[in-house]
Parts: C-alpha cells; structure tokens; sequence
C-alpha cells in the first residue's frame, strides 16, 4: 500500500482538518494530481491499495487491507473513498474509529465536491410554490383511474389534485368525486363553470375553486369552503381582473386568488406575462395563481426548460399556485419538474443566487459539465494496466477501449467492437456493446460517461440493472 504526502498547514495558523483518500493504483496519480491542483483547504495524503479498480473497495477488503498505523501517522480526521466504491461507510467508521465518506463517482469533481454551492443545497428542501395538478375530464375516467392519476401526481411532487370538468359533459354529483380524493388524503380542487359542479365540489370539501368571473360571481358568497380564484373576463386584461376581485371580496369571499392568464405563444403569451406583472403590482397583497399548461401543453418542446422559467417568472413575482397537467406526451413530468424548479428557485431567490450550480435535475439531455480524460491521459493509464479487463471511456470526440493488450480508439463503435476480440461469451458481448453504446451516446451529447454507472438524465436517471461489473474482462 503506497501512502503519499499531499499539502500540508505551513502557515502557523489554525490547525486544518486532515483527510486520507483511499483509492486503487490506477486512479493514484490522477487523485494526486486534481488534489494538488484544487490547492483545498485541508490537509491530505493518498492511500493507494493493492487493487486496479476503486470501485472494487469493499467493507472487508478495507477492513483487512487499511492499517491503523495509515490513520494515526499522522492523523486523518475523515477517510474519502471513491464514489463508486461499495463499501459500507458506517461500518467502517465503527471498525476504524473515525469517519468515512464517499466522494464522488469521477474524481474530476472532486473541486466541485469540496467547494460548491451544492454542498448547502437540500433537493428536498423548503419552497413556496403549491401545485395544482389537473385530471383532465373526469367524468370520462373511472373511479380507479382517478385514483390512480392523482397518486402518480402526488408521488411527483402535486400538493392538490384537480378536478377538470367537461362543459359538454357535466357531472351534478362532483361532490362524490372530491369525497373519494378526500378519503386517500388528497386536497382537492375543482375546475368548472357550472353551478351545480360548483357547490357539490364546495360542500364535499373542494379547497379552491377555478374559476370566477363576472359570469358566474354570484357563486363568491354561497362558497361554504372553497377558495375562488379569480380571472378576467375574456379579453379584458387587468381592469376587468381588478373589478372581479374587488365583487368577490364585497360579495363575502374571506380570501381570494387572481389568475391573470397565461396564454399560448402567438395568442398572448407576451401580453399574458405583462399582464401578471402589472397584476402583481395592483394587487400586491393577494395570492396569484399561473396555468402553466397553456405553454407547457400547447408548445411542442420539451417541458423541463419551460416549466423552469415560467417557475423563475412566479418566483419574481411571488405567484404561489401553479395548476399544470400532463395530457400531451411531451409534457409527462411535468408536476415534478415543477416541483423540481420550486425548489431551485426559492433556493436561488433567498440567497440572491443565479439558479446553476446547486440543481441540474432539470438537465435531462445536457450535462451541467463533463469534465473528461484525454488520449494522453487514457494511454498513460493503460501503460499502468496489468489485467485483460476492458475499461471504457471518451474525450468527447472518440470511444476508447482498452486493457493490458490493446488500445482501441474510434468513432464508431461498430468499428471498434470487431477490434476487441470477443468471442463465445455473450454475457461479456452484451455487456461491452452496452457500455460502448452509452459512451457514444455521452460522446455525442457531450455528457460526462462513466464505466459501469447510468448516464445522468437528471431527474429522469433511472437505476441500471445490477450485475454487469463482471463482464469488463478482455
């Protein structure tokens, strides 16, 4: 086991923690080399094991191969492993005495690691943004699918479930609908302009009502519960916005919300938006809500990067209900993507921040960076390499392949597999044309690519089956 020196505290100042990185030989030199130019703030040294790949560490393995006589001289006050090591973090830190973390998957972002922004950013933290999540004509679905719809926006981050209603297609027992949401815990609003779907909804316990205007504003004083949100007449802009609140309130509604209306790009949507500032600014002190489907439903891209700056435009102006749906196939997620900018922009708002660096759940096809290894660097690790095992990686312009005996470079991987000499294991072939894909795909888009790992989708990442690890052998 090699232990190298790494900075130390010669400023006579405050004493500086001290962390030991524990890694495999392959990856020593490139550790040694970003740890001493990141220049941190603490103290460090390399344990480099006898083993070729980190992720190989396990529990035991360490357990056996660490010394203590590696932490005492001189002391560490944390153990880093490599992210993607295995090992159980707890049960080495009761084994040795002392804390063990895992730091991340590529030490390339170790910098990021032990400096960035996202260090104080909690993904699940507090927002301030309630989402309203619409079930689209209701009176089509069945009770099961109702129920099964509104549990999949509530696992997406929706706070109340909406009722949309059909004008053509009324339902006069709306209550029964709201009573069955209520009954699995969900807050319920209803989306409707007939009287009778409004007071059926209102009396099974309907938190808000969409939506009032002087067409049916004599509804405002016989709400029992439901709050009303309020919009213009149609084509009326904020004048008429203003005179419906104001008959809301004098008609008896203890609160009231104002949806300016946002419109579909080409029929207003620049207006619209004016049209939420200037309510904002006439209406300082009452609840806005924005329909962010109107843009998200009714513009064929994809909705990760609407729904964040339309969630950047209510943070600005403190609109504090969003009603969204997933109807079009390209507006699925919509609800969590929402749920997602919430929280980024809330997080970037108190802290007077630009919303980057702290939450790239919402980069799906596009990496928030890729820092990546050049030819130089991929062939001085494969001078290193005493084993048949094939590592695979990309530079962004080329897949490369190699281990103890071949150095594969290229730009199709059709051309590079007949260069592997693979024959008679299909498990090994499968495997090898998986990772070969995913690393042309990160090549292409110019996504960061790690052996082995998922590539990074943001919040749509998904889990890759275990048990490929084993077929990496040449």
């Amino acid at each position: 086991m090699a232990v190298e020196p790494g900075g130390s505290n010669s400023s006579g100042g405050a004493a500086r923690p001290s962390y030991l990185f524990v890694t495999g030989q392959l990856a020593q030199p490139g550790l040694e080399r970003t740890l001493s130019q990141m220049q941190p703030p603490f103290d460090w040294r390399v344990a480099a094991l006898r083993i070729k790949v980190a992720a190989l560490l396990t529990t035991d393995y360490l357990k056996s191969t660490l010394k203590e006589t590696t932490l005492r001289n001189p002391g560490c006050d944390a153990v880093y492993l490599p992210g993607l090591s295995r090992a159980d973090t707890d049960a080495l830190a009761d084994h040795f005495g002392r804390p063990f973390r895992k730091g991340p998957k590529d030490l390339r972002d170790l910098p990021e690691f032990f400096g960035g922004p996202a260090d104080a950013y909690d993904p699940d933290g507090p927002h301030d943004l309630t989402i309203l999540a619409e079930i689209n004509d209701v009176d089509a679905l069945s009770d099961r699918a109702i129920l099964e719809a509104a549990e999949r926006y509530r696992r997406a981050g929706a706070d109340v479930i909406d009722l949309g209603c059909s004008p053509e297609r009324p339902i006069p027992d709306l209550g029964r609908l709201v009573r069955l949401l209520r009954k699995e815990g969900h807050r319920v609003s209803i989306d409707t302009f007939d009287e009778r779907e409004t007071l059926s909804g209102d009396e099974a316990g309907a938190e808000l009502l969409l939506s009032l205007n002087s067409k049916n504003m004599h509804l405002a004083g016989r709400l029992a519960g439901a709050v009303p949100v309020v919009i213009p007449d149609s084509g009326q802009g904020v004048p008429s916005l203003l005179r419906n609140v104001e008959e809301a309130r004098r008609r008896g509604a203890a609160k009231v919300i104002a949806d300016a209306v946002l419109e579909p790009i080409h029929f207003g949507f620049a207006e619209s938006v004016r049209r939420f500032c200037e309510a904002r600014a006439a209406l300082p002190d009452t609840e806005l809500l924005m329909g962010v489907g109107n843009l998200t439903e009714l513009t064929e891209a994809d909705t990760t990067g609407v729904n964040a700056v339309l969630a950047g435009i209510m943070s600005e102006l403190g609109v504090r209900y969003a009603l969204t749906t997933e109807v079009a196939h390209w507006a699925l997620g919509s609800v969590r993507e929402l749920d997602c900018a919430r929280r980024m922009m809330r997080h970037g708002r108190v802290r007077q921040t630009l919303p980057k660096g702290y939450d790239a759940r919402l980069l799906t096809t596009r990496d928030a960076r890729a820092a990546r290894p050049s030819e130089d660097e991929l062939r001085a690790v494969q001078a290193r390499v005493t084993d048949r095992n094939f590592r695979i990686d990309t530079d962004g312009e080329a897949v490369y392949v190699y281990n103890s005996e071949r150095f594969v470079r290229g730009t199709s991987i059709r051309d590079i597999f007949p260069q592997l000499g693979v024959e008679g294991d299909a498990s090994h072939a499968f495997y090898l044309g998986r990772e070969l894909m995913k690393a042309d795909i990160a090549r292409h888009l110019g996504k960061k690519y790690i052996q082995g790992e998922p590539l990074d989708w943001g919040y749509l990442t998904w889990q890759e089956e275990e048990g490929g690890d084993h077929a990496r052998r040449g």
